[in-house]
């Protein structure tokens, strides 16, 4: 499920398709062998609004999460709306490379307990 906070996934799109469709999301998903999942390779999507918001984070059972600043700054209208695009260099180069972890080939900061869960796995996070 796409995060509520996140991409619009409930506006009806059916007019514009023909068919019975809904969303905002133009993410490019591709097969990875490696994790047996779906992987995103680009995430190109219209954010939620107010409105929005507020509905999916009520189908996903997270109201709650209208306290926190970053809800209450699109519920407030406090921030623009925005469109996202951009392809996932490191995403990218996890499929080429054949790689089960984004900490394959990206350097970051890692937790600690995710570093020894990944090591249990034979995943080595760089650093």
């Amino acid at each position: 499920m796409r995060a509520a906070d996140f991409d619009d996934w409930i506006t009806d799109t059916s007019k514009q398709t023909l068919r019975l469709t809904h969303g905002l999301n133009g993410a490019i998903l591709v097969w990875n062998h490696v994790t047996q999942r779906r992987h995103e390779l680009t995430s190109m999507g219209i954010r939620v609004n107010a409105e929005i918001l507020r509905q999916q984070l009520e189908m996903s059972n997270l109201l709650d999460n209208l306290r926190f600043p970053y809800h209450q700054a699109i519920i407030n209208n406090e921030v623009p709306l925005w469109i996202d695009g951009g392809f996932g260099q490191s995403r990218t180069l996890m499929l080429l490379l054949r790689k089960a972890h984004l900490g394959e080939v990206s350097v970051t900061v890692w937790p600690k307990v995710l570093k020894g869960m990944c090591a249990k796995k034979n995943i080595f996070v760089l650093e």
